[in-house]
């Protein structure tokens, strides 16, 4: 199963070719005295000076837990760092191991009597698998209330057939259009803050003749067509809200379904409409063979102003670039095509599965469940964020991860996990992508295109 919610090969392989079994070693960082605790025997040890925080988790010196996610190095040391103190000050080792093949070894190892006490697990879908085998455990209650500071919604997307069964741990959003501030400013173009506004300014770029409105790119070696996914899903959830998106992802509401169809169309003229793309790149058809991590390079040598493309595509731009409301490059929210949405955010997450209940176990996913958990992983990772509410927002130096943390975590905004990995992999991961890639490249007709995808749906 691919996982969509970061790009690949980078943030999602990591360029590493083998697994790397990452064992935590650490010095003594805090002044405790749990030495007479080990594995959780007798009474908690009393954490004092800097350790004094993880009181609660505190009992289990001398013992180890196992976690396996398809997050590699770099990403994985800031990972790592984030949970050093925690580890150090209560005497529990965390066994780290991340691999190219998470997806399908983690299941061999769960059906095989082999399963890690955790799996970070990025795909909802891949979740319910999990579930079914029978092997995840449900979290402890600590766990569950430290649901109270996300959204509702992320509770059941960490959810089997209204069963909680995994707590959501990062975000990212993907409603952003990426933009140069620098070359706004001099063109005397305002961030749009409609839909009608952004069409309205992309038609008066165009007729500006200075580079294309709109560049894209929806190569990506095997999962071509992913990009072209996410456009579909900003159309549905801001021109229907949540509950079509959701009747959508579960085919109550099936792709020939005429809201759909009406989203398709909306794609078609905003990311099919010769005169707005693609910039630097050619006609229509290249959006196909353009791979998304080139797409919007266009936009530093204003051959095309805008991408739509999510926050982790800030590490595709260029060393040097400056990324930043004054910079070269930033980015604003993609607007609601539908003024009657409120703030559509589209996104996709991680979450902390276990396949162990031991005590030990137990305390480390009420930690990673946390606040301060996610706030420590904040303040050693630029380009990680959570949509925990209770993370303070003056923690993100990065501007982007800022920008995201505030619509992720908005109350208020219409937040909807990424379709395509809520649907079965032969649709999400499969059909749409084959058959969305064929539109750009080919120009197949939208009726055919949604008739192919419905067909694909398991019975």
């Amino acid at each position: 199963m691919i996982r969509k919610s970061r790009p690949a090969p980078f943030s999602r392989r990591r360029l590493l070719a083998v697994p790397a079994v990452l064992t935590l070693v650490l010095a003594a960082a805090c002044s405790n005295s749990s030495s007479g605790s080990k594995g959780g025997s007798g009474a908690a040890p009393t954490l004092t000076g800097d350790c004094a925080k993880y009181q609660a988790y505190a009992g289990h010196s001398g013992t180890k837990v196992t976690m396996y996610a398809s997050i590699l190095s770099p990403e994985s040391d800031s990972l790592e760092k984030s949970w050093a103190e925690f580890s150090s000050c209560t005497g529990i080792k965390i066994s780290y191991e991340g691999s190219n093949d998470f997806e399908s070894q983690l299941q061999v190892r769960v059906t095989g009597g082999n399963a890690p006490d955790f799996a970070i697990v990025p795909q909802p879908g891949l979740l319910a698998q999990m579930v079914k085998s029978g092997k995840v455990v449900k979290p402890p209650a600590r766990t569950v209330a430290n649901e109270d500071k996300w959204s509702p919604v992320w509770k059941t997307y960490g959810s089997v057939n209204g069963t909680f069964y995994a707590a959501p741990m990062s975000a990212n959003m993907k409603s952003l259009v990426w933009y140069s501030p620098k070359a706004f400013k001099a063109a005397g173009y305002q961030v749009p803050q409609t839909w009608a506004d952004l069409m309205a300014l992309s038609d008066r770029i165009a007729k500006a003749g200075g580079g294309k409105p709109w560049c894209g790119g929806i190569g990506s070696g095997t999962a071509t067509g992913w990009p072209a996914t996410d456009w579909l899903e900003e159309a549905v959830l801001g021109s229907y809200g949540g509950d079509v998106y959701d009747q959508w992802v579960g085919h109550q509401v099936k792709f020939s379904d005429p809201k759909i169809i009406s989203a398709l169309q909306t794609v078609a003229g905003w990311m099919q409409n010769p005169a707005w793309v693609n910039g630097g790149f050619g006609d229509v058809k290249s959006i196909a063979t353009t791979t998304f991590q080139d797409a919007g390079t266009p936009i530093l040598s204003n051959k095309c102003w805008m991408l739509q493309q999510a926050s982790f595509y800030q590490a595709q731009w260029p060393k040097g670039t400056k990324i930043g409301p004054d910079g070269d490059i930033f980015a604003f929210h993609l607007p609601a095509v539908n003024p009657a949405v409120a703030d559509p955010v589209e996104g996709g997450g991680e979450f902390l599965t276990a396949f162990s209940n031991r005590p030990e176990v137990q305390a480390v996913q009420n930690y990673l469940s946390s606040s301060d958990w996610a706030s420590s992983r904040v303040k050693v990772s630029t380009g990680w964020v959570s949509a925990n509410q209770g993370v303070d927002k003056s923690l993100y130096t990065d501007p982007i991860d800022k920008l995201s943390a505030e619509s992720l975590t908005d109350p208020a905004a219409t937040f909807r996990f990424d379709a395509s990995d809520l649907m079965p992999a032969a649709v999400g991961a499969a059909q749409e992508w084959k058959s969305l890639t064929k539109w750009f490249a080919e120009g197949q007709a939208i009726p055919k295109v949604a008739a192919d995808i419905d067909a694909a749906w398991p019975q």
